[in-house]
């Protein structure tokens, strides 16, 4: 091996976290980072739709306006076009200078809202991963709360960006089902926690898990 690749830094951590609308995603997010830093890591937090200057001029196209504005393949073409800018510009750059990377929100959720709920054949979206190399992640974690519980204290109207908060019960049931069975399918990769904890209770149970996937990667 050169003394250039020796000098190489590790490849970082790759961490989504999924789940429906008003899980706690962007808390636990803040809070895992807070935690990882104190062990002296770059940790560089981000979410989907966004992430990078192109990806968040298609933000707005997606989470605002009128809730049947775009059907699940048009949702699905601009989640990854967004997609690719924000690996392109943001997670790839990062996980390759070793930084540890907590997303809120990845291709699981295309899975879920666009799939399962929107009707999209999931062929499709395996199609659009690989299309633009989207990697998969090392550990994602689903938060899990009855959707009627969720939308109740999700804020997104606050932003306005609520569109997919003003879809129907149904849709965010199939949202909910299909997250629970993307967790149960991969084990390996996916750790369910029960959002309707307090915010201290599920970072306590997330780093629990990230502690797990440090010691396996060592």
């Amino acid at each position: 091996m050169s003394p250039a690749a020796k000098s190489e830094p590790p490849r970082g951590r790759f961490i989504t976290l999924e789940g429906g609308e008003g899980t706690g995603k962007s808390t636990l997010a803040r809070g895992l980072a807070d935690a990882l830093r104190g062990d002296g890591r770059e940790i560089v937090v981000t979410r989907e739709p966004g992430g990078a200057p192109g990806a968040d001029a298609i933000r707005a196209l997606l989470v605002q306006g009128d809730s049947g504005r775009w059907s699940a393949t048009e949702e699905a073409l601009l989640f990854a076009a967004a997609r690719l800018n924000h690996l392109t510009h943001t997670i790839k750059p990062a996980l390759s200078r070793g930084a540890w990377v907590v997303c809120d929100r990845y291709y699981d959720s295309t899975r879920a809202y666009q799939v399962a709920a929107g009707g999209l054949a999931p062929a499709t979206l395996e199609t659009l991963n690989t299309l633009i190399e989207a990697p998969a992640p090392d550990l994602t974690l689903v938060l899990d709360i009855d959707p009627a519980a969720g939308l109740a204290r999700s804020r997104g109207a606050h932003v306005g960006e609520d569109r997919f908060e003003r879809k129907d019960a149904d849709f965010h049931a199939r949202v909910r089902a299909e997250f629970l069975v993307i967790a149960a399918r991969e084990p390996q990769r996916c750790k369910r926690i029960d959002a309707s904890q307090s915010a201290a209770d599920v970072l306590i149970q997330a780093l629990a898990a990230v502690s797990a996937l440090n010691s396996v990667r060592q």
